[in-house]
Order: structure tokens, then C-alpha cells, then sequence
């Protein structure tokens, strides 16, 4: 077990008796000094694990910054026994170590077979070469699947997914402030109509840049090229794609979810570095309680503002900040961080506390829409 497993392991542990603490006593219930002493303690245990979680986190990342590193980690993580090598696996190998040409003919009519026929009459009918195969469904999905660990976005949004990328108008609505009425027996209905307005959704096409590949690795069976490759491309797609869906302007890229929210609540003049229990109730409060009370609800913040939050306690001297089961909850499954009952989501592409910053937000997170396309 690796020294970082264990410390999220032993973190896990240590909010799972800080849960069972906090459990123990009514929402309108003060608690004993007694226990408050303890969860206090407990709470201290966990910000320190989280502390050494930091920094071992920080120190793989230093260590990834080494070329040699980062080769032997991905290296490691798509090592396999001999003679588990895919169909896609060879194919995908035969294409990096000849081309086109090295791949057997079974492997050409399967890669052909996932074009669809608007890519199929936009290609030559001579050449293979100046087609271009699709995508793998299942390669994709697997794909999206790893970029959820490299953001906070896609974890907690809606994904779509179309078959080409045409454009795509969105209907949206806020039917928040409509009712019905009582009419009387044979009585005329009246009419209420619902406002819609439109959001175009389009679409961008991101690239990982440009992969090097050792000619040694694409030939090496006990490599899985595909793992190895998957790896690298959710690791530069998954963070540039959610930095664009927290923070991005909407001009040639998505509209981040931070530069679509209104502002709930502005802290007060000089305010910029801290936040108040106060603050956090009129957040909430800002948002429709029509919405509040759907799934999906929470707060999204960078891991800077959590550190802030988890010193703050309630009038009953009950810490607001309770920490999740699992540091990686939201793709292994497990209890997520709560903040006054509510899931939070750490997002690193958040604004930090600053003046005239959006640093935290609330709402139906899943409201947000990530759209995909296959081809």
C-alpha cells in the first residue's frame, strides 16, 4: 500500500468517528463540552492527515515534473501480464509502429466499420489515409471516465452526449414564480405562458497536444498502449476541459459555471479572506427554495476557502464543516464532504478568496450541462 492509500485511507477512518459524533445529538441540540472537546479533536487529526496528504501530493507532483519519473509512473500504471494484449491494443500498436499499413486487414475493416456515413462522404473513396478513424465508443467512455478525477466539474454536471457537433439549441426556464388557480364548475381557464429562453450549445475541439512515444514502448507487449495513452490524455484534456467549465468566458470556449452564477451574496467592504457563518445562511437562501430541495444541490469551492470554512461552528458550537468518508468520494463512491448539511465539491480551478471574487458557489450543480460528441 502506498503511503498516500494509507493516509486517505486512515482520513477516511478518523471523519467516519467525527461523523458518528455529530450524529449522535439533534440539528437543534447543543452538544456537550465533552464531545465537543473530542470532535474538536478529532477534526484536528483529519486537518492534519489532510495537511500530510498535501504535501505527499505535492511531493509526487514534483516528482512527476521529471521526465524520467512521470515515464516510469505511467509505465507502472499500464503494466500487464503477457498475453492480455486487446484486439485495440494490437491494432492501435501495429498503427504507431508502421501506419496504416502495418495494421492486418481484419484490423482496417473493424476501424472503418465506426465511421459513420456523414464522415464516410466526406472521405475519399481511394484512400484510407485521408480518412481518419473515429473514436472507440468504448475508449471514450472510459476516457470521460478518467478525466473525472482530474476536476470537479464533471463529477457533479450533466453529460450529454451527441452524434456530431452540429449546433444545438438549449430551452431553459424558470417556472419558479408560476401557479395555478381554481376555476369554477364550466368555468374558462386562463392562460399562463412559459418564458423560454434559448442557449446555444457549441462546441470546441481540445487537443492533448502532441504525444511522444518511445518506439520501444509501442513495441514492448507487456505495455498497454491504450492505458498508458488514456493516462496521459485525461490528464492534459481533463484539466484544461475544467478549467473552461469553472472559469471559462464563454468567447471560443464554454461558459464556466462561475462566469454564468449570479452573485447569492457579497461579503462585506474588507471582507476577503474569511467568510461568516451569516454569509453562508444568506448564500443558501438566495437560491429558489424550489431548487434547494432538489438532488444536486451543494457548494463547490477551491480547497483554500475549505481550509477557511472548517474553523467556523454554528450558535450550538457544532462544526458547519463535517468531512467526507472518502478523499475521493465522487469516483470511487462514499460520503463527500458536507458544509451545514450539504455536499461540498473542491474544484482547484475555483476562484481563491479575493475581493470581487466568486470564491464559492451554490446551487443544483448538476443543472450545469457538459455536452460531448462522439465524432
Amino acid at each position: 500500500m502506498s503511503k498516500l492509500q494509507a493516509l486517505r485511507e486512515l482520513r477516511s477512518t478518523k471523519a467516519k468517528e467525527a461523523n458518528d459524533i455529530n450524529n449522535k445529538y439533534a440539528a437543534d441540540q447543543r452538544m456537550p463540552k465533552e464531545d465537543a472537546d473530542k470532535m474538536d479533536a478529532v477534526l484536528a487529526e483529519v486537518e492534519a492527515i489532510d495537511n500530510d496528504i498535501s504535501r505527499e501530493n505535492r511531493r509526487a507532483q514534483l516528482a512527476a515534473e521529471d521526465p524520467a519519473a512521470q515515464q516510469a509512473a505511467l509505465l507502472n500504471l499500464a503494466t500487464r501480464e503477457p498475453g492480455k494484449q486487446s484486439d485495440e491494443s494490437k491494432a492501435l500498436r501495429a498503427f504507431m509502429a508502421g501506419g496504416i499499413s502495418n495494421m492486418s486487414q481484419e484490423d482496417r475493416a473493424r476501424m472503418l466499420a465506426r465511421q459513420t456515413p456523414d464522415i464516410r462522404n466526406a472521405m475519399s473513396t481511394t484512400t484510407t489515409t485521408e480518412g481518419g478513424f473515429t473514436v472507440a465508443t468504448e475508449y471514450q467512455k472510459s476516457l470521460e471516465i478518467a478525466m473525472k478525477a482530474y476536476g470537479g466539474m464533471r463529477p457533479v454536471a450533466t453529460g450529454i452526449r451527441t452524434a456530431t457537433g452540429a449546433s444545438m439549441n438549449f430551452p431553459a426556464t424558470d417556472p419558479t414564480a408560476e401557479e395555478g388557480e381554481i376555476v369554477g364548475q364550466n368555468g374558462a381557464v386562463s392562460g399562463l405562458d412559459t418564458v423560454f429562453s434559448n442557449f446555444s450549445m457549441d462546441v470546441w475541439k481540445y487537443s492533448s497536444k502532441k504525444i511522444a512515444l518511445p518506439f520501444e514502448l509501442v513495441q514492448d507487449s507487456f505495455i498497454d498502449i491504450e492505458a498508458y495513452v488514456q493516462a496521459l490524455l485525461a490528464m492534459r484534456l481533463g484539466r484544461i476541459q475544467n478549467r473552461h467549465f469553472t472559469v471559462g468566458t464563454g468567447s471560443g470556449q464554454p461558459n464556466g459555471v462561475v462566469t454564468a452564477a449570479a452573485s447569492g451574496k457579497v461579503g462585506t467592504t474588507g471582507q476577503t479572506l474569511s467568510v461568516i457563518y451569516d454569509d453562508l445562511v444568506d448564500l443558501e437562501h438566495s437560491v429558489d427554495p424550489a431548487y434547494r430541495s432538489m438532488p444536486g444541490v451543494g457548494y463547490m469551492m477551491h480547497d483554500s476557502s475549505v481550509k477557511v470554512l472548517r474553523k467556523i461552528k454554528d450558535g450550538q458550537n457544532r462544526p458547519i464543516f463535517v468531512p467526507g468518508y472518502e478523499a475521493d468520494a465522487l469516483i470511487n463512491g462514499g460520503a463527500p464532504d458536507r458544509l451545514m448539511g450539504r455536499p461540498i465539491y473542491i474544484n482547484q480551478h475555483m476562484p481563491v478568496m479575493a475581493a470581487n471574487a466568486k470564491s464559492i458557489l451554490f446551487g443544483q450543480l448538476s443543472k450545469y450541462i457538459i455536452r460531448d460528441v462522439m465524432d
